[in-house]
């Protein structure tokens, strides 16, 4: 699936320091629940927190690489783009992220047309 080009704005969600590698944050941003990785090699990846298959938390699953198998029937979604990998089909949003490198701040972008939480 193809990323529609969608005006975003960035929030800050946690410092660097604050997450360690190879674990998952959950966060809700306006309503939307987000599952963000920080890999082995030290980098973030943020995309749906719910499984297309059956809505499994994927910030509960096995990531092997840029790759998370769901907990509930291990569908494997590339954390990269939000693509369910073959034989099964389908797509999680997938959000960009961003470490600010004077200030550690970590920075999901998410689309300016989810309403801005109170």
């Amino acid at each position: 699936m193809a990323r529609r080009e969608t005006a975003t704005r960035r929030v800050t969600v946690a410092m660097e320091s604050d997450i360690a590698a190879l674990t998952s944050r959950v966060l809700s941003i306006d309503g939307i629940e987000i599952a963000l990785f920080r890999l082995s090699d030290g980098s973030f990846k943020a995309i749906e927190n719910r499984c297309p298959h059956k809505g499994g938390k994927l910030s509960e699953g096995i990531v092997c690489d840029h790759y998370v198998f769901c907990p509930l029937h291990d569908w494997k979604i590339d954390l990269n783009d939000g693509m369910v990998q073959f034989p099964d089909e389908g797509c999680v949003e997938h959000y960009d992220v961003e470490v600010e490198e004077r200030t550690g701040k970590v920075v999901i972008f998410v689309p300016s047309s989810h309403h801005q939480s109170a």
